[in-house]
Formats: C-alpha cells, structure tokens, sequence
C-alpha cells in the first residue's frame, strides 16, 4: 500500500511532496493508518490531536495513547482540548458540527503559528460513500453526490481511494495499534446507522458495490466539472458587476431553458436557502425580494440584483459646519466658496451660501419627503416620485442620501438639487458642493 499511496500522490497531489504536513491524528484505525503511511513515505509530518472530552476517560485514554505513539517515534506533536458540549449549546450547533468547527479552527490556527503547509485527514471511500447516502436521504443536488472532495483549500485527503476493509487489512499486515472509539458502535448518529445497517446490505447485493461506487463518484465529479464550467460562460453573457453588486439581466437570462439551474449555481456560495422564492422572484413584480443571512436577491424591472445587506448601525444624521471644506462620511463630499459658476452636474452644485442654514445635515430620505426640483419653477415634488421618474431601483433609493438646510432639502444628493437655493446673477456668495 506505501507504494499505491506514493504513486498516487505522484499523479494527484504532487504539490505535497517537500511540504509540512500536520497530520489529525485521533488514535482510531484510519488516522494511525494514516500516519504509518506517512512516516513509511518519509514526509515531513507534525501530529495534531483534539480531545473533544465526549467520552470521560476514554478521551483522555485517546489522548495519552497519540501522545505517547508521538514521543515513542519522536514526531512533533500538538493537543487541545475542547469543551465540545457547551461551545454546542453556546452556539446551537449539533455535537458532531461543533467538533468540526472547533477541530478545522484549531488546525487552520496551527497552520498559520507553526508556518505549516496542508492539513492532512485520512476520510477514505466508506466515508465518502456515507456522506454520500446521508445527502441523498436528506435531498441534495449533484454537488451533494459528489462526495467529499481530495481538497478543500489546504485540507488534503489522501486517502479516499482506499476501503475500510483495506485500511483494516494494512493494519494488521504491519501490527498497527489503535484504539476504538466506543460511540462508533451507537446509532445515535445517522452516518453509524447508514455504515451498520444499509451499507452492509448493499455489499451484500454487489460484493464488488465499493469498487462500482468509486466510479460512479468519478463520473459524477466529472459531469458537475462540467456543469461549473457551463455556469461560468453563461454568468458571463448574463450578469454584470457593478461595485459590490451584482445585475442578472432577465432577458438573457429567461432564454435559458434550465435557468433555474444555473441561478443555483450562482447563488448558492451567498446562504440562500428559499430557492423556489428565488425561482419564483424572476417572474414577480419589481420590488420583491429574497433574503439570505447576509445578501438580498431584488427584483428590479429587467434585472436581479444581488448586494450585500449592511448589518451596521450607521447613525441616522450627520452635520455639515459653515467653515466645514469636506466630509468623509456617509459620503465623500466637498465645500468651498467660489466666485464662478461653471455647469453643475449630477455630481456638482453651486447654492447661494447666504441662503443656508448650518449646521447642514445629511440623512437618507424618508416617506414623504417633498422638494422644489431646479428646473420646476417652485414646483413642489416628492422624493419618491422623483424615485419612480429617474427609474431607481430599491437599493438605489436605499442608498440615497439628501442635503438638508433647516429641514429643508438643498440637494438630492447625485440626483437633483433644490429650486429654493439655486445662483442668480445677483448671488455674491456662492457655495460649491460637490460629490466626490
């Protein structure tokens, strides 16, 4: 098997060799396997243990076994312990979710104080078939039948081409020592229930069933290669990144027969979880939306727009002096007087300074906010109407900030400025605000 393994590691994952690896050792079969092989292929390893303290004094028997396998053959060693019920419960999280997050947070900080490359786990093929039974009873689409990847960022699984029964064959071939965890025996979790009951079974129907499920894998890893590949050329005919936002055009999107698909692909890295409120957001009217814990979907006329929701409490106003020259915050704004006026813009404008009050105040705009557009004659208008004619979207009215004088608006900031404080010929003291 050193030899299978060094072979494929030549032809899949070349990049480790000359590498530091820390190894997650937990003193079960797979990870002393592991780390036989390891030190058979002469790689520079370092060991990482995590004593999750779930099982009294076995864990700590699991502990002291690793430490001292570590000494005996004096391979630099790191150990944790971690009170896994309570951070489950602080968090509200499942004991075998908690364990993961604590042990991968752990490894990636080691990685980062010990100056080490990769993470090296020993998942092999039964685990790669469980997770993949445990995600087709559950409903998964064809990354879920994926199984579990060689490598997830710096964590590698060199293993998954091999079987239980031949890890368990290499161990006693070379007198390895391990230690079994005693929960591997209760059905209290789903993956033991599925690796005692239903895996058996289907061994039973294929003796060669392991064999016909890697290939299997292989084909399906093939074809969502595939898929991710068709996804990135149709995102790029149909969406359109704008800042931190992204524009979905709905016309070139609904040209799709499989749209659905593909919005799938797109979103899923962002936590949506309500995809037939998606799906069903692209025939809706404008203005509906869908929420992930951190990004919204708009539906916006001809468009999805994708942004991110700003969880940060922004105060609601903020104050312009009269010897003020810029702000900074919530926009990047400058003040000076001058004695000429050139052509304002939507980002430029030029008011009688004599006709302001101060402090000016900046705040978003509010339900029914009324203004003199210039170029109106005195015509009163509201903001919202404004909105509607200049065809902004929800996030742009969101983000759209109004210059106040004495609750008056000076300016619909990057929109249109206010009848009342225009320049005449007359007009000695001239300010010019500009949005930056």
């Amino acid at each position: 098997m050193k030899n299978i393994l060094q072979n494929h590691i030549n032809n899949e994952i070349p990049y480790l060799k000359q590498k530091k690896l820390l190894l997650a050792v937990s003193g079960g079969l797979d990870s002393m396997v592991l780390l036989h092989l390891f030190q058979e292929l002469k790689c520079d390893i370092t060991i990482a243990h995590c004593n999750f303290q779930l099982r009294g004094m076995e864990s700590f028997g699991d502990q002291k076994f690793v430490q001292d396998y570590a000494e005996t053959n004096e391979i630099p060693i790191y150990v944790t312990q971690f009170d896994t019920e309570a951070f489950a419960k602080d968090y509200k999280l499942s004991t075998q979710v908690a364990a993961r997050e604590l042990r991968y947070n752990w490894f990636y900080e080691l990685l980062g104080t010990e100056k080490l490359d990769y993470i090296i786990t020993a998942h092999h093929a039964d685990d790669n078939l469980e997770t993949f039974l445990i995600n087709l009873t559950r409903g998964t689409g064809l990354e879920g039948l994926t199984g579990i990847p060689v490598q997830n960022d710096r964590v590698i699984r060199p293993l998954l081409f091999l079987s239980r029964h031949e890890i368990e064959n290499y161990a006693k071939v070379n007198d390895i020592q391990w230690r079994e965890d005693s929960s591997n025996a209760s059905d209290k979790y789903v993956r033991n229930k599925i690796r005692h009951h239903l895996i058996p079974v289907l061994k039973e129907l294929n003796p060669n069933f392991m064999t016909s499920f890697l290939k299997t894998e292989g084909y399906l890893q093939e074809s969502f290669a595939m898929v991710e590949d068709a996804a990135i050329m149709v995102y790029q005919q149909v969406a359109n990144e704008r800042g931190d936002q992204i524009h979905f055009d709905l016309n070139q999107l609904l040209k799709l027969p499989n749209y659905q698909s593909y919005l799938y692909q797109w979103l899923k890295e962002f936590g949506f979880t309500a995809w037939e409120d998606i799906y069903d957001l692209v025939v809706s009217q404008s203005g509906k939306q869908v929420f992930s814990a951190d990004f919204r979907l708009l539906k916006d006329r001809d468009s999805l727009i994708l942004s991110p929701i700003d969880h940060s409490d922004i105060q609601e106003e903020f104050f312009v002096n009269e010897n003020q020259t810029e702000v900074k915050i919530p926009l990047n704004m400058s003040f000076c007087k001058v004695t000429d006026i050139s052509v304002a813009t939507n980002k430029t404008i030029f008011v009688g300074a004599d006709q302001l009050v101060f402090p000016l105040v900046l705040r978003k705009w509010k339900s029914g906010d009324v203004f003199q557009p210039f170029g109106m004659n005195g015509k009163s208008k509201k903001v919202s109407k404004l909105f509607k004619d200049e065809k902004l979207s929800l996030i742009e009215k969101e983000n759209t900030w109004l210059l106040c004088s004495n609750n008056e608006i000076v300016w619909v900031i990057g929109i249109r400025a206010d009848h009342r404080f225009r320049t005449s010929n007359t007009t000695k003291n001239i300010l010019k605000i500009e949005l930056i």
